[in-house]
């Protein structure tokens, strides 16, 4: 009797979804596990995993930067149904808390936290309600936050009426700087906060572009808005093409994905600095736009180029 052939029909890798996670992966969510163990749990477990969780907030490709990119910054934000109450997006506060309820009454929330429950604005918008009755001190999470407003449900917009004011710190001095007694511990908590922050700016002449000083090199950090597929198409045409260098000696080395956005990155020169890249930014940006207006397919060579940047992209969330 022939035996049974032990192959299973499987589904192509090319019709499966673009940015669909295999079970034996690990989740997106960030969490070390598994994805059939964490968000892809059949017994429904987790929360649906979120791809692009903060699509819809103003400077969504900030608020990816700030969560993922930038050690200390902060921005206002203006609640719809409080629009007094004053509340502060920061990176990171201190001992990663959610958020803080500061002494004046200020709402402070962390953007830079260990949540893993599938749809950080979720999270931000569960963490915001119960801050929002909460005595002064830290407001956080301990179990999945369940159904609820996310944080778009509940922002208006950013502190200036349409996009975030985003100030880029050189420390985390803003921590206590409305502290009238600062304690040692205060003091020593911010020394070691400070002393793991890269110099960051933000560049001004393009959206939610990042440069960075970490000293044996410099970065350029930069969050797409345009969907993955055809972003990755342009670069892959001005890569093939030689036009993807900011400045002399820079290039473009990859990128990753975070939150539903293509971040690509490129390698500095030491000592260029974020005010050398705002021209070249800006022509960039340019380029990158023309090269979306082509409809024509991908040649050899920039079919090359887009598998090559491929093999150099990580996912971050």
């Amino acid at each position: 009797m022939a035996k049974r052939s032990r192959s299973k029909t499987r589904t192509p890798a090319s019709d499966a979804a673009e940015g669909a996670v295999g079970p034996r992966q690990p989740c997106p969510c960030g969490s070390g596990r598994r994805y059939k163990h964490c968000h892809g749990a059949a017994d429904g477990g987790a929360q649906v995993y979120v791809a692009r969780p903060f699509e819809g907030l103003p400077g969504e490709r900030d608020i990816v930067a700030l969560r993922e990119l930038v050690p200390a910054a902060s921005a206002p934000l203006t609640l719809k149904d409080h629009p007094d109450r004053e509340v502060l997006l920061c990176t990171l506060l201190p001992g990663a808390a959610p958020a803080m309820v500061r002494d004046s009454g200020a709402i402070w929330l962390g953007l830079q936290v260990q949540h893993s429950f599938g749809d950080p604005a979720r999270d931000l918008g569960a963490v915001l309600l119960k801050a929002l009755d909460a005595e002064a001190g830290i407001v956080g999470l301990t179990d999945p936050p369940g159904p609820g407003p996310r944080l778009q449900d509940l922002v208006v917009s950013g502190g200036n009426g349409d996009g975030l004011d985003i100030t880029v710190h050189d420390g985390f001095g803003f921590w206590i700087a409305d502290v009238e007694e600062q304690t040692p511990e205060m003091e020593e908590a911010l020394h070691q906060a400070d002393h793991s922050a890269a110099p960051t700016a933000r560049l001004g002449s393009v959206e939610a572009a990042y440069w960075t000083d970490v000293t044996t090199k410099e970065h350029l950090r930069w969050v797409l808005p345009e969907p993955e597929a055809d972003a990755f198409d342009a670069l892959a045409r001005l890569h093939a093409a030689g036009r993807d260098q900011l400045v002399p000696d820079s290039r473009l080395v990859g990128m990753f994905r975070a939150h539903g956005l293509l971040v690509p990155v490129w390698d500095l020169p030491v000592g260029t600095g974020a005010a050398a890249l705002e021209e070249p930014a800006a022509a960039f940006r340019k380029a990158l736009d023309e090269a979306l207006a082509v409809t024509e397919p991908l040649t050899p060579e920039e079919r090359s180029a887009r598998n090559g940047l491929a093999n150099r992209q990580v996912t971050i969330r």
